[in-house]
């Protein structure tokens, strides 16, 4: 009886603790009432956006005839507008054309740009079409400041390896933050957000807002594609929203039975803005809402086994998990039943849900959660031994599994249906390059912001104290400023793959967004868990639709 009282007052302890640790919602039961547009309204966007998708078609069929500056451009600009996914077929066309272009004598500018969007869509292009443009001192130099924006976005597909490109974006970053603050506003505003975030690291949706208000002040603009990427953001946001009364549905209801509420983020909107940033797209409403799912069970679990429950329940639970079946309750501690129960009710759920789409891998959901739970389980020896690992490398061979990215990539494929093959799946779950350089960018990005709440709570250690330990630095700053360069080159690493692996870029794609939503939610926050500070981007996707 003594060890019963003495573990409810850990718990209420702990109880404290997350609430001192960790905000509580910030949305609370607001997507239950929240309406962004009235039904009628939302089915005028629609047959408005039908036209206008028609006249944009005949305008791409227009631009293929002419000169490849304007090919470049309107590519540009459907992408940033967020309107491209429309347009896969047409686009994919044009960069046919494009590459096949590739040779003609052009300016920097557009050699610039050119090498960005080739690179971007999958094809091989050599960072040698730059060397043209050096002076005898082997530097290549403008004061243009378009130009340099253009080689500075240039550069952040470049590859492990290719001096020229590394040179430039240490020329470009330097110069435009000299002259930044002497740009007239417009552009000024875009150099700005390039520093922040690169366009090819940008997300499409938070990318689309921002922009649309930018295009909008173009004098160049184009008024029929303004106003369609405004209906179009429009109608997703009232899809999201609907989604979002759903899921609240299911998690108030999750988290009642489960009473996970005493020692787990409640962060079910910033865990569909998190799904969103992988698949923004209107057919992938499902995958949203069952990734959301999956995902706040993967958040309860990683909040658990981090802070709350003991190394004997742990491994009591997981246990349970990996018999997956109803006697494995009994397994369980007491206080965690009604979590497996509900946990196990979730997925049968989502797996009946995709055996009505005739989705074939419904059976392989469950593994992600036993396989999550097995890693933070894993990840509990290392904190219970106060082991600090020699090198990053071997913290990564474990903790960047646990990141989860590896698993939301094939869940995701799975999620799409007959868009993702059997042999995609397995490619995917053996760990590929493309998955680990994810992985790593989410677990080190995590790490620099987290490092101090890790080290006070006495959880397992970070890569920036293995980092330290590993490379003899005297400061926490110079071990960041080291995980800062293994984030760079698993970026190179991705784009390398995406260049020679035969999957399709639609896929590839799905592992690029998910890098994309790490780097915007761990840039200076960890905005995962300290979710203020990116409520006001989530006001712009969720709440406020554009006048």
């Amino acid at each position: 009886m003594a060890a019963d009282e003495a573990r409810s007052v850990s718990r209420l302890h702990s109880e404290e603790d997350m609430h001192g640790k960790h905000h509580s919602t910030l949305w609370g039961d607001f997507f239950l009432h929240h309406v962004p547009c009235r039904p009628g309204q939302y089915l005028i966007m629609k047959d408005n956006v039908e036209i206008m998708k028609e006249e944009v078609k005949k305008m791409l069929l227009d631009v293929g005839s002419s000169d490849l500056s304007h090919k470049l451009d309107c590519i540009d600009t459907l992408e940033r507008l967020g309107l491209d996914y429309h347009y896969t077929k047409e686009i994919d066309e044009l960069m046919c054309n494009v590459f096949e272009a590739r040779d003609q004598d052009l300016d920097l500018t557009t050699t610039s740009q050119l090498f960005y969007l080739l690179r971007k869509h999958g094809y091989h292009i050599s960072s040698d079409v730059f060397l043209k443009f050096r002076d005898d001192k082997g530097d290549i130099v403008t004061n243009d400041a378009r130009c340099l924006l253009r080689m500075y976005e240039a550069a952040h597909v470049r590859v492990n390896g290719e001096e020229i490109l590394d040179n430039i974006l240490i020329h470009t970053k330097r110069q435009l933050q000299c002259i930044v603050d002497d740009l007239e506003p417009t552009l000024q505003e875009e150099v700005r957000y390039a520093l922040e975030t690169p366009l090819f690291r940008r997300l499409n949706r938070v990318q689309a807002r921002q922009f649309i208000s930018t295009y909008e002040k173009s004098t160049t603009r184009n008024n029929m594609l303004l106003e369609f990427s405004k209906l179009d953001f429009n109608i997703l946001l009232t899809l999201y929203c609907e989604e979002l009364k759903d899921l609240t549905l299911w998690w108030k209801e999750f988290q009642a039975q489960a009473n996970t509420t005493i020692y787990a983020r409640d962060r079910m909107v910033e865990m569909h803005f998190w799904m969103m940033g992988v698949f923004f797209e209107p057919q992938y409403s499902y995958s949203r809402k069952m990734l959301t799912q999956l995902f706040m069970i993967v958040s309860v679990l990683d909040d658990l086994y981090d802070s709350h429950c003991t190394t004997e329940e742990g491994n009591a639970f997981t246990a349970a998990l990996q018999r997956w079946d109803e006697e494995g309750v009994e397994q369980c501690p007491t206080y965690l039943r009604t979590l497996y129960t509900n946990i196990r009710a979730t997925v049968k759920a989502i797996e009946e849900d995709l055996n009505l789409q005739n989705n074939k891998h419904a059976k392989l959901v469950k593994g992600l959660i036993i396989d999550m739970a097995m890693c933070y389980n894993a990840e509990t020896e290392w904190r219970d031994k106060k082991y600090v690992p020699a090198t990053v490398d071997e913290h990564l061979k474990i903790s960047a599994r646990s990141s989860g990215c590896m698993h939301l990539v094939s869940q995701g494929f799975i999620s799409m249906g007959d868009v993702a093959t059997s042999e995609a799946l397995e490619w995917a779950s053996t760990y590929p390059k493309i998955v680990r350089a994810v992985c790593i960018i989410a677990r080190l990005a995590n790490d620099i912001m987290s490092y101090k709440r890790e080290a006070s709570n006495n959880t397992m250690v970070s890569t920036v104290q293995t980092c330290a330990k590993e490379y003899g630095t005297t400061t926490v700053e110079q071990a960041i400023e080291k995980i800062r360069e293994l984030i760079e080159e698993a970026w190179m690493d991705i784009t390398h793959e995406c260049l020679r692996q035969p999957q399709p870029m639609a896929l590839l794609e799905r592992a690029v967004n998910l890098a994309r939503t790490m780097d915007f939610l761990y840039k200076d926050v960890d905005g995962y868990t300290d979710s203020r500070s990116i409520k006001g981007i989530l006001d712009s996707l969720y709440v406020h639709l554009i006048d």
